[in-house]
């Protein structure tokens, strides 16, 4: 076992952030003339955010990241739409389900090639945008661009690693100081992560989230009921649906993640048959072959991150639900002609530690 010190952001730029904001709204909130002039400027810059959008994403498509202040709009943007999905949010088919992305941003510009560029073709993301790869900045500003874009065709879940404590181990954080030096535009992705929604069901029959179900709940509408707007709790129903994985045992056991349950057939065939599902899609796991159906296929497994860390040499997939909600599974390589020289040492392979491990930490990994 390896024991982690978590590093936090600096507390004196969330405190001047916090105190200029609450000084802000009582302005606003004193001078009516003043906040009416407030609300037409910002009117305008969302328009001029969306009319932008398309150059922000051509130069996100090259990975060139934006400028702090446009992140920051685009984040902004982001938690309007995302605020007004549910926690089980539906999505038509067709549509293409993916797995882990991990900030492999040539390998994400690969699955466009390969499964269509929005939005022309319809994409349900399940969560794991950042960490352990080196353009997790890149990516996932790519990913709310394109949602904010195309806000009916880009549907993003959570997963585990949308999270403060985890970005703040496996490389986002990092990666965000060293690119812009400052941690500002890790808090805006950080507080957007908070309005992802925790899953999404492809019409009403395929059940699509990034880790597993929970012995807490037994219907969609107890997860529709969920509080979703904070940091992945420790444990909980919302925390096992984040890590949970399937399992060959029957019932329900503690994971050895250390966070989250496994759960057996058995579990999720009372499951899919309570909520009137055809298959439950999720993320989560590394397999060799990009994807692996288990559980006599009430449970399917995609990994959209091929050759893992730069070295695990595995495939990547996506699955196509046409509208006759018939499944496609793609496979894909890496993207060609990536060379390593730029890839930090610190990028291995590794598990993510649990928040109880996390809890536990008190010296550096020797990893």
């Amino acid at each position: 076992f390896f024991f982690l010190m978590i590093r936090r952001p600096p507390r004196s730029t969330q405190s001047r952030s916090s105190a200029a904001s609450d000084v802000y709204k009582r302005q606003v909130s004193t001078q009516s003339t003043w906040g009416y002039q407030f609300k037409f400027f910002k009117q305008m810059t969302n328009k001029v955010d969306v009319s932008n959008l398309d150059k922000q994403i051509e130069q996100l498509m090259a990975c060139k990241p934006l400028p702090e202040v446009e992140v920051r709009a685009l984040c902004d943007k982001a938690k309007e739409i995302l605020h007004q999905e549910s926690n089980v949010q539906p999505v038509r088919a067709p549509v293409t389900v993916c797995g882990d992305i991990h900030g492999q941003f040539h390998d994400l510009m690969e699955l466009f090639k390969i499964g269509g560029t929005p939005p022309e073709t319809n994409y349900l993301f399940m969560g794991d945008y950042v960490d352990r790869g080196y353009n997790s900045v890149e990516t996932v500003t790519l990913l709310v661009a394109l949602k904010v874009r195309y806000r009916d065709r880009i549907t993003l879940t959570r997963g585990n690693h949308e999270s403060r404590q985890i970005t703040q181990v496996y490389g986002f954080y990092d990666e965000c100081t060293r690119k812009y030096g400052n941690p500002n535009v890790w808090l805006y992705f950080t507080e957007l992560f908070d309005y992802l929604p925790l899953t999404a069901v492809v019409e009403g029959k395929f059940f699509c989230l990034h880790g597993g179900i929970s012995p807490s709940i037994d219907t969609l509408d107890q997860i529709r009921q969920l509080d979703r707007v904070q940091e992945v709790p420790h444990e909980g129903p919302m925390c096992d649906l984040l890590w949970s994985d399937p399992d060959e045992r029957s019932g329900w056991a503690i994971s050895p993640r250390g966070a989250g349950y496994v759960f057996g057939q058995d579990i999720s065939e009372q499951f899919n048959h309570t909520n009137n599902l055809q298959m439950i899609a999720r993320a989560h796991q590394l397999f060799k072959d990009g994807y692996m159906p288990t559980h006599s296929n009430n449970v399917v497994t995609i990994f959209s991150a091929p050759n893992y860390c730069y070295r695990c040499g595995n495939l990547a997939a996506i699955m196509e639900v046409d509208e006759q909600l018939r499944t496609q599974y793609i496979q894909f390589d890496p993207a060609p002609d990536q060379t390593l020289s730029h890839i930090p040492r610190s990028c291995l392979l590794y598990t993510s530690p649990s928040p109880r491990d996390r809890q536990k930490s008190r010296m550096p990994s020797s990893a």
